[in-house]
């Protein structure tokens, strides 16, 4: 186990939001399953704590960087491939705003961060983008590379891509996975075009439903480093030298049977009746919005000066 000072601000002065769920003198033992998209270890993770000076929300202790990169590396998740539809529809929507901010698609590069297997990348394509991803599990990139997109493995700081080189950069439920989100950002300062976009979309955990699930909140699990709010996110982003233009709530599409499969990260048996009903129902192929109010989009961009 590691011990971290604050990201934002650099302090070490800390309030206990969450006590560990975990041991946490040796840390847990490796096991990618835990870092699947599609995990259903709510409510497993290591304290969470609050910065007193400038409210990031972050894991202190945390495993050590290179077991954590581990089991990134190792996951494989056949069951995301099985709601890659919702998640087309859901991407489908998100790039809409996204082409709004840039003159034209076609031939402007993009780079989709925690690209897992490329669905964006996908859809990004197909619109008329260059569009690149980026994904440390090896079996994530293989699955995009067996689709013909261009898929990189390995970490942003891995890639060491050329200064100045996208036009468009985007992390869609990545930067409260990252070891350091400040130093990233940064990077991708680095990378983007003047006048280029960045769009980053992740977990509020100040929402009201974050804040009426408490300790039951499905998002607090042990992949989850950082717990922003739009306030925090947006002090990262513009102290790594972008400038944040808005953000928005944003939800997303699900399969109902998919959806449903997710109460059993509180009590498997329900879980596993509800989404038996649906397939018996022939309802878990039906496609539904959700949007509790706790995840948002934020979008930024590089100065031109």
């Amino acid at each position: 186990m590691e011990h971290v000072r604050c990201n934002l601000c650099g302090a070490d002065d800390t309030v206990i939001r969450f006590p560990s769920t975990l041991p946490e003198e040796d840390g847990r033992p490796a096991d990618p399953e835990h870092f699947m998209c599609t995990t259903l270890s709510y409510g497993e993770h290591y304290r969470i704590v609050q910065c007193r000076q400038c409210g990031l929300i972050y894991t202190n202790p945390r495993r050590r960087p290179a077991d954590i990169m581990h089991d990134y590396e190792a996951v494989v998740d056949e069951r995301y491939l099985a709601d890659c539809d919702a998640r087309t529809a859901t991407f489908r929507r998100n790039i809409r705003p996204l082409e709004q901010m840039i003159s034209s698609p076609n031939g402007h590069r993009l780079l989709d961060i925690g690209a897992h297997v490329g669905v964006f990348v996908d859809v990004a394509r197909e619109r008329g983008w260059d569009a690149w991803g980026l994904e440390p599990s090896r079996w994530a990139v293989e699955q995009g590379r067996g689709r013909n997109l261009n898929m990189i493995q390995g970490t942003l700081r891995d890639a060491e891509l050329d200064a100045a080189s996208f036009d468009l950069v985007t992390m869609w439920d990545v930067i409260e996975h990252l070891l350091d989100p400040l130093a990233d950002v940064r990077e991708i300062a680095r990378i983007l075009r003047p006048g280029g976009v960045f769009c980053v979309h992740s977990i509020n955990i100040a929402s009201p439903f974050a804040r009426l699930m408490s300790k039951r909140w499905p998002w607090l699990v042990e992949m989850h480093n950082y717990y922003f709010t739009p306030q925090t996110l947006t002090a990262t982003v513009e102290k790594a030298g972008l400038h944040v233009e808005c953000w928005q709530n944003q939800g997303r599409y699900l399969h109902l049977g998919y959806l449903l499969s997710r109460l059993s990260g509180w009590y498997k048996p329900l879980g596993v009746l509800a989404e038996r009903a649906a397939k018996l129902l022939h309802m878990d192929r039906w496609l539904v919005p959700v949007n509790f109010g706790d995840l948002f989009t934020l979008y930024a961009r590089r100065p031109t000066d």
